[in-house]
């Protein structure tokens, strides 16, 4: 029993000793497993937050690709709007070179008008000179007007015979028309009662004085007959040469472009 009594002892001791290894060993292992668990916990706290910038930077990736094509976009609409603003102030200027044209054009033709008007006022003043200042004599929208009486130009009012004193009148008149030889003359008569025939042979009798008798050129003289609108006499129109307006104001326009 004595000689056994070391060896009890010596196994009692390496079980304690290993009963207290193994709760050490326990105790480690529940240590070990703490900090596993936070070590899990920690990686699993990364890995979202690695997610999250994934998602972060997937988010930054497309934004950036979107402000990329927008970049791209402005700056081919500001190559388009500058293209645009370039032909637009081409535009404008073309337009006020052709309005400036027209301009130069327009104030040909008012200095043609102009110098036509003053034409028929100074020629309304040598008229006067040659018939007496009690002539009736005029200026209509640039055309002269020369005015006289059925009754003092004919026996009656039907009559295509000239009196003396008609004959004397278209004496002066031959004058003023053969000293004006750009303008055509025109004999209106104007009736009042609608019976034209005697007014058109009054207006063919005047004219026919003035071509035979008084040597006007028959070329520059045409007659008509007109209801006179509660008015009867006749005149004797000296117009401006308008087809010599016209060709000179062609010539004005085209000077002008």
């Amino acid at each position: 029993m004595k000689r056994n009594l070391p060896l009890i002892l010596l196994l009692a001791i390496a079980t304690s000793a290993f009963s207290q290894r193994k709760s050490e060993l326990f105790a480690e292992i529940d240590t070990l497993k703490t900090q596993i668990s936070k070590v899990e916990q920690e990686l699993a706290v990364a890995k979202r937050e690695i997610s999250s910038a994934n998602a972060e930077a997937e988010a930054l990736k497309s934004e950036n690709a979107t402000l990329r094509d927008a970049n791209a976009t402005l700056l081919s609409n500001m190559s388009n709007f500058s293209e645009l603003s370039k032909q637009n102030s081409d535009n404008v200027d073309r337009a006020m070179e052709a309005l400036a044209r027209k301009e130069r054009q327009l104030s040909g033709i008012n200095d043609m008008i102009s110098a036509n008007d003053s034409t028929a006022i100074v020629s309304l003043t040598r008229i006067k000179q040659t018939l007496g200042e009690n002539a009736k004599v005029g200026v209509e929208g640039g055309i002269v007007v020369i005015s006289n009486s059925i009754t003092a130009l004919f026996d009656s009012d039907t009559s295509a015979k000239l009196t003396e004193e008609g004959k004397t009148w278209l004496t002066g008149v031959a004058n003023v028309i053969k000293t004006n030889p750009d303008f055509k003359t025109e004999v209106e008569g104007l009736n009042i009662t609608g019976e034209f025939g005697p007014t058109y042979n009054q207006v063919a009798a005047i004219a026919s004085e003035l071509v035979t008798s008084l040597e006007v050129p028959a070329e520059s003289i045409a007659i008509s007959a007109k209801d006179g609108n509660f008015k009867e006499g006749i005149n004797i129109k000296l117009r401006p040469d308008y087809k010599g307006f016209y060709a000179k104001a062609k010539e004005s326009a085209k000077a002008g472009q």
